[in-house]
């Protein structure tokens, strides 16, 4: 069940059933109407923060759209055959799903630059072309202010969804200082641990049930590259897949073969995240 609302709290979401999560992707997806200072249009209808002007944000919070999800992605190698803008792809994509299924809720531009690994000497991600990083403090803070940002304009429930393992610890730490900084002021920042921890947990017991147990990794596995051929198959080098020899850790690969990837199999995975989060936010709003 999720977590019962209490103010200023952290709220982890306890993963869902796949049955929830295969409905709520599949379900038809209605525009949210957000009031926009008198606009009509696709754009005014949008959820995204960045496709409307300060007016409009303005008229929308005083009409009630006052949860903002800010989703963070990251750019990096993630083996041969997925592009190195596989997070941010996925979150945009996850992130925009949970606004339109919660209402009364904006998506912010996608955090594209976390951390990745150290640049001297190179370390993780960053071992390979095609890996941005920033230190983990300047990360931390970075959210901080983002949330400030939307909090000082009247958003009073701030969300934190996070498509990427090695952040998950700093999207905690910024929530709980927002937290404590807004302590009976109304707001609350939203950590949904369960966004992405569905995947490392339900997805891929999922798929070991599915009969891919040999498949499933750590990093540019079965599941990765299922999940991005779901989103947008332009991103997989498909073609290059299916001539494939065995997957490696000096490719970038980490565990597990993305050579049985498809569309259909990340379909689940994305069911499950958006599960995860829209009953997070509902849970933190005290529905």
């Amino acid at each position: 069940m999720p977590v019962k609302n209490k103010k200023n709290k952290i709220f982890q979401c306890v993963v869902p059933g796949l049955m929830l999560g295969a409905v709520l992707l599949s379900s038809p997806v209605s525009a949210q109407t957000v009031e926009q200072g008198g606009q009509s249009g696709s754009t005014a209808n949008s959820v995204l923060f960045e496709k409307h002007t300060w007016t409009e944000i303005q008229s929308g919070v005083a009409a009630g759209v006052t949860t903002i999800i800010i989703p963070l992605g990251g750019t990096e190698q993630s083996g041969p055959y997925i592009a190195v803008g596989k997070h941010n792809e996925r979150a945009a994509y996850l992130a925009e799903k949970i606004a339109e299924k919660t209402g009364k809720t904006l998506v912010a531009p996608v955090v594209a630059y976390v951390p990745e690994g150290g640049t001297s000497p190179r370390s993780s991600h960053m071992r390979f072309p095609g890996t941005i990083t920033v230190p983990p403090d300047v990360f931390e803070k970075l959210l901080i202010s983002a949330g400030e940002s939307f909090q000082v304009q009247g958003f009073r429930l701030i969300v934190f969804v996070g498509d990427h393992g090695g952040y998950q610890k700093y999207l905690e730490k910024a929530a709980a200082t927002l937290n404590q900084k807004w302590h009976g002021n109304g707001a609350q920042a939203l950590y949904v641990s369960g966004f992405y921890t569905v995947i490392a947990h339900q997805y891929a017991d999922w798929l070991k049930q599915q009969g891919y147990g040999k498949d499933v990794g750590q990093h540019a596995d079965i599941s990765d590259t299922s999940l991005m051929l779901a989103v947008d198959p332009s991103m997989v080098r498909q073609d290059a897949l299916q001539h494939a020899g065995a997957p490696s850790a000096q490719q970038g690969i980490y565990g597990g073969d993305p050579r049985r990837a498809s569309a259909a199999l990340g379909q689940a995975g994305l069911g499950m995240q958006i599960s995860a989060a829209v009953q997070a936010i509902q849970a933190a709003r005290g529905f």
